[in-house]
């Protein structure tokens, strides 16, 4: 780092011709709402820490995916592995070895994990530990937190900021977007986290089946002490099925995911994102009491893709280079770097800002200058700065997600993480 650097800007010309042309077939261009706006990209191709877009553009990638890009893009051990599974069948209709070899893993690796059973994505993962949950108690109600997200089904989206009918009676006010089934949230009940005592309360009525939490909310958010140790004791005491959240955490912030980290063993977890590197699946783990009520017990869960022969044949190689830990000494490495060197740019500039999370993910926040501990703080940020810096580094070819967060992978290396901190600087300057 030194002075600012005079460098030629990117820009993104094609990309936004190709999201335009292709509006005509696809509603904004885009298959997520949550890949819309300014910080929108089209990519030709990725490899290791960097993406290339349709532009021509280099790009040191942080945005990984949303999340599951662990390894960096197209790391040899999942290629090669993916590649020999092709040439032998994609989708079978039936179990593999690669299947049973990435549970094992799993089971290894996972502290609440005595059995596993796969799906295709988090947000399915979480409706079947909800059905398990409700299963073994035979209750109805599910209680989540404000402000984190268990996947975009009806029965979950609920809690969240944006509203779209905040003045509505009932569940109408409740919803999260237009289109959502009022009914569907009907046995959903959103308490303030790290509030113990509402916990409490709610769960001494008898009629919930399961608390779900992120240990790690949004992926760098940290409870208060003692808030998960007292989650634990608290469903313990009600014969209530506590649920961790782990699409975000789990295999990225350590092989143990949150509750490792935490030290607070849950009844069941979800996991999906970073376990295959990229491939679409998502898991539920837990206690074999609880996991037995599916296969074959009255638990039902199917699905054509579940335990697809190529998302677990990429989740067998990707959790076998994790297991073996040397991935998360570079992401620690890497991820430390860039924290503390945004700490000290953004406080040399004498801007409000505050720098949180773990070195394999965080989140860098403008206009406030403490912690963020709950929903109300996330809305304190300052997000047109935050785009504004987003879209300064874009420019200068570092990809964030552009709500400030950052994820980091064992593909950025010292001298990407060096240039990264380069452009950072020059960014600052220009916002």
């Amino acid at each position: 780092m030194g002075e600012q650097t005079h460098r030629t800007l990117m820009t993104f010309d094609e990309t936004r011709r190709l999201m335009a042309e292709g509006s005509a077939h696809i509603p904004g261009g885009a298959s997520s709402d949550y890949r819309l706006g300014p910080g929108a990209l089209v990519v030709d191709r990725a490899e290791g820490g960097l993406v290339f877009d349709v532009d021509g553009n280099r790009l040191v990638d942080y945005y990984c995916g949303a999340g599951p890009i662990i390894l960096g893009h197209n790391p040899p051990a999942v290629v090669e592995a993916v590649t020999r599974q092709i040439n032998r069948g994609v989708q079978v209709g039936a179990e593999s070895r690669a299947e049973y070899e990435a549970a094992r893993i799993v089971t290894e690796i996972v502290p609440c994990a005595e059995m596993v059973r796969f799906a295709n994505t988090g947000t399915e993962a979480v409706q079947l530990a909800f059905r398990i949950a409700r299963g073994a108690t035979g209750r109805d109600v599910v209680v989540k937190f404000e402000g984190h997200y268990h996947g975009w089904a009806d029965s979950v989206f609920v809690g969240l900021p944006n509203r779209p009918n905040p003045g509505a009676a009932g569940n109408r006010g409740r919803l999260g977007t237009a289109g959502q089934d009022p009914a569907a949230i009907e046995h959903t009940d959103v308490l303030p986290w790290n509030d113990l005592d509402a916990v409490d309360r709610r769960l001494a009525r008898g009629d919930v089946a399961a608390v779900i939490s992120e240990p790690l909310w949004r992926g760098y958010i940290s409870p208060a002490p003692g808030y998960l140790q007292g989650l634990r004791e608290i469903c313990t005491r009600h014969g209530v099925v506590l649920i961790f959240d782990e699409i975000v955490s789990g295999f990225r912030v350590g092989a143990g995911g949150g509750q490792a980290m935490f030290g607070v063993t849950p009844d069941l977890a979800t996991f999906a994102k970073a376990m295959a590197n990229g491939f679409v699946i998502g898991a539920v783990a837990g206690r074999r009491d609880l996991m037995s009520l599916i296969g074959g017990g009255p638990v039902v869960h199917p699905g054509t893709y579940n335990g697809n022969v190529l998302s677990t044949t990429a989740a067998a190689a990707t959790l076998a280079v994790l297991a073996e830990g040397s991935p998360y000494e570079t992401i620690e490495r890497a991820g430390g770097r860039l924290m503390s060197g945004f700490s000290g740019l953004l406080a040399g500039r004498g801007m409000r800002a505050i720098v949180q999370g773990v070195p394999a993910s965080f989140n860098v926040h403008l206009g406030i200058d403490r912690p963020v501990t709950s929903l109300a703080d996330t809305l304190a940020v300052d997000g047109g700065q935050v785009m504004k810096l987003t879209l300064a580094l874009m420019a200068r070819g570092i990809r964030a997600i552009p709500g400030g967060h950052w994820y980091v992978s064992a593909a950025h290396t010292d001298d990407l993480v060096d240039e990264t901190l380069n452009a950072f600087e020059d960014a600052l300057a220009a916002i």
